[in-house]
C-alpha cells in the first residue's frame, strides 16, 4: 500500500496577516484618493468642453470679454459646476480670433493636516460665425 504524501499541502498557506494588512493600506489609500480627487478632474472636463463648445457660437467674435464669461458661467452653471470662479477666466480678443485662457487649482483635505493640490491650465482659441 501507498502511503500518500500530504506534507506539500501543509507547505502552502496564504497570505500572513502583515501583507493583508499592507494591501488593505495601500488599496484604501488609493481609494481615498480617487474619492478625494475624481470630482475634480471630473468638474474640470465639464469645464474644457463648456469652453470647446464655445467654438462657433454666434456673434462670439463680436462679445466683450465681461460677455463671454457671462455666457461661460451659464454653460457651467447649467453642467452643476459649482466650486469654480469665472476670475480664473481670462478673455482675450486677437482679431477675429477669441482667445480665452483657464488656470486654476482646486485644493481638498485629504486627511487630518494632509491636503491635495491639482492645478488645471487651459488656452483656446476660437473664432465665432
Amino acid at each position: 500500500m501507498k502511503k500518500n504524501n500530504l506534507s506539500g499541502m501543509g507547505r502552502q498557506g496564504g497570505a500572513s496577516a502583515l501583507t493583508m494588512m499592507v494591501m488593505v493600506l495601500f488599496f484604501g489609500g488609493l481609494l481615498t484618493l480617487v474619492i478625494k480627487l475624481g470630482p475634480a478632474y471630473l468638474d474640470d472636463l465639464t469645464i474644457q468642453e463648456a469652453l470647446e463648445s464655445l467654438d462657433g457660437t454666434e456673434g462670439l467674435s463680436q462679445m466683450g470679454p465681461a460677455q463671454v464669461r457671462t455666457l461661460i458661467n451659464k454653460r457651467l452653471s447649467v453642467n452643476n459646476v459649482r466650486g469654480f470662479d469665472a476670475k480664473n477666466i481670462s478673455v482675450d480678443k486677437d482679431g477675429e480670433l477669441v482667445v480665452i485662457k483657464v488656470d486654476y487649482e482646486v485644493r481638498n483635505n485629504l486627511f487630518s493636516n494632509v491636503d491635495t493640490v491639482v492645478h488645471f491650465k487651459h488656452e483656446y482659441e476660437m473664432k465665432g460665425k
